[in-house]
């Protein structure tokens, strides 16, 4: 017959900390014995206060304690495994300081496994039985252990408080009902916490609702910042190869310049009157060049420069003469005067468009958009240098001031055939693309029955034909006539309130589909606002139609 399991040899040779059976038992000065290492975690735990007690009977010892390990009562509890000691079983699971200790155990207590609301205690496995086969206990609700059974107690009548009080917000006995809040408001607190439960799950919906959307937008924004990240990357990555190539360019040409003064030199060292002939000529050649090089260096769209640089003339090759005496005067001095002149012209150009793109990259929004700016001051921080763009000239207009005026001629200008010039309408588009926020100022000069359009527009917007700004889908514009306004979209008009002034501001969010114009006399007074999705970057346009009518965008300082 196997031998039968003692259970004070249990509890004897077990650890109190871990409750299993002793491994590499250590006994302490005050005769209480541990495993090993549970004894030595508990000691570091207390290390800081700089004294260590012993779990049982809480004796302290300073310093800490050398232990042993004790060979003898290793040896019995390995025995007395043998012989049938084995881990103590569920109902034998103790209760530690963290855990709520069954109420009807005696000595060492067990953890409890359930609380009672109605008979106000906790109960183990073992003593939870009652409560899980007995009939009248069946009724009770049982609930995970607690130890603030105490709080269901009125403390005046030591009544169990199953009544809520609405008046007062507070639970109440049967007694308390009947005394002090007799004439409230009350109800079971099982009712009240029926409702309150409903009002729980709202609550939570709600929250769980919140949670939802709030994590959409951590996703948006994570995809905006992969987005922006990305964008930036590749405009650094364009723009070092537009910079790379812009100065493979400039050794090129320094490189030409330096072959072609040599050959000169070469060719020319024995005559002078024949040198002297040459270099004015090639003076003239350089002139000629240098003007063309003036007109490509003005041109801002850098597609359009890459586009015409290679067109550029060769300069034309030297003459020899004889009997020419050979005279000791620098005869390269103009090359170099006219090299440095390209310098300082490059220079001028660099820091323009430098401080031009610094101002530009301010301008990109991620989040939301800001508000509008409210004055004149505000709306500075965001100018744009506009100018009009030669090629999309109507045959009619004059452009002048640096292309940041039109006007209306009669007779003909002699602009050469370009894909992007309008045809019909009297139109004419800026340069530059617009986007994030913009803005700029039109001084526009009407005669009598005159009228000039302010707009802006996508770029393939239609050059022949019906392409009249505000009369399709792909422009906006505001129309200055007489004394008034009309703004037209898509092919439908609409009046504008406000006297006419000389000068329009127009503002731009691009990002946030704000299109604004104001009126700028004394003061600035909106004139008419559209909110849309533009879809493409956007250009300023320009529609001049009755003779002596002008339009120019202003420097803004």
């Amino acid at each position: 017959m196997a031998q039968q399991e003692n259970p004070l040899d249990r509890e004897r040779f077990s650890c109190s900390i871990c409750l299993d059976p002793l491994r590499d038992p250590v006994t302490t000065v005050c005769g209480h014995s541990y495993c090993l290492s549970c004894i030595n975690t508990h000691w570091d735990k207390e290390g800081e206060r700089g004294s260590y007690s012993c779990p049982q009977c809480r004796q302290t010892f300073t310093p800490r304690p050398v232990l042993g390990k004790s060979t003898m009562l290793a040896d019995l509890v390995e025995e007395l495994k043998k012989t049938g000691l084995r881990a103590a079983p569920a109902d034998h699971c103790y209760a530690g300081p963290e855990d709520v200790a069954c109420d009807v155990c005696t000595g060492r207590k067990l953890k409890a496994l359930k609380s009672c609301l109605v008979c106000l205690s906790s109960y183990c496995e073992k003593h939870l039985q009652p409560h899980l086969q007995s009939a009248p206990f069946k009724k009770h609700k049982l609930v995970e252990p607690s130890e603030k059974l105490q709080e269901n107690i009125c403390s005046r009548h030591n009544e169990v408080m199953k009544i809520f009080c609405r008046t007062d917000q507070q639970c109440i006995c049967y007694l308390c009902s009947m005394d002090d809040h007799k004439d409230h408001d009350t109800v079971s607190a099982a009712a009240e916490r029926t409702e309150r439960q409903r009002e729980l799950g709202l609550r939570r919906q709600t929250i769980q609702q919140r949670v939802q959307d709030t994590e959409k937008d951590v996703k948006m924004l994570q995809q905006e910042e992969v987005a922006v990240n990305g964008s930036a990357d590749k405009a650094v990555e364009d723009s070092e190869e537009i910079f790379t190539e812009m100065i493979r360019l400039l050794k090129k040409i320094s490189s030409d310049v330096k072959q072609q003064i040599r050959s000169q030199q070469e060719a020319e060292v024995s005559r002078v009157r024949e040198r002297q002939e040459r270099l004015e000529q090639e003076i003239t050649e350089l002139k000629r060049k240098d003007h063309e090089l003036k007109q490509l260096s003005d041109t801002e769209d850098h597609n359009q420069f890459l586009h015409n640089y290679p067109s550029l003339s060769p300069l034309s090759e030297s003459t020899h003469s004889s009997s020419i005496r050979i005279r000791p005067l620098r005869f390269f001095e103009h090359v170099t005067a006219a090299v440095s002149q390209v310098r300082g012209r490059l220079q001028d150009i660099l820091s323009e468009t430098e401080t031009k793109i610094l101002q530009i990259v301010p301008r990109v929004d991620v989040l939301l958009p800001q508000p509008e700016p409210r004055t004149r001051a505000d709306f500075l921080k965001y100018s744009q240098e506009i100018t009009l763009d030669p090629n999309t000239a109507h045959i009619n207009h004059l452009l002048s001031d640096g292309n940041r005026k039109v006007t209306f001629m009669r007779k003909e200008q002699s602009y050469s055939n370009h894909p992007d010039r309008f045809t019909v309408w009297r139109q004419v588009l800026s340069r530059e693309s617009l986007t994030g926020r913009c803005y700029w100022e039109l001084e526009v000069g009407v005669e009598a029955l005159g009228g000039v359009g302010v707009a802006v527009t996508y770029k393939n917007i239609s050059r022949a034909g019906e392409c009249s700004f505000g009369f399709n889908d792909k422009s906006w514009m505001l129309f200055c006539h007489g004394n008034s306004y009309s703004f037209y979209y898509n092919n439908i008009w609409t009046p504008v309130s406000g006297p006419r002034s000389s000068r329009v501001r127009v503002y731009l969010d691009h990002s946030a589909g704000v299109l604004s114009f104001y009126r700028v006399s004394d003061t600035m007074t909106l004139l008419h606002r559209v909110q849309t999705t533009f879809t493409q970057p956007l250009y300023a346009g320009v529609q001049v139609s009755n003779a002596g009518d002008t339009a120019e965008f202003c420097k803004l300082k």
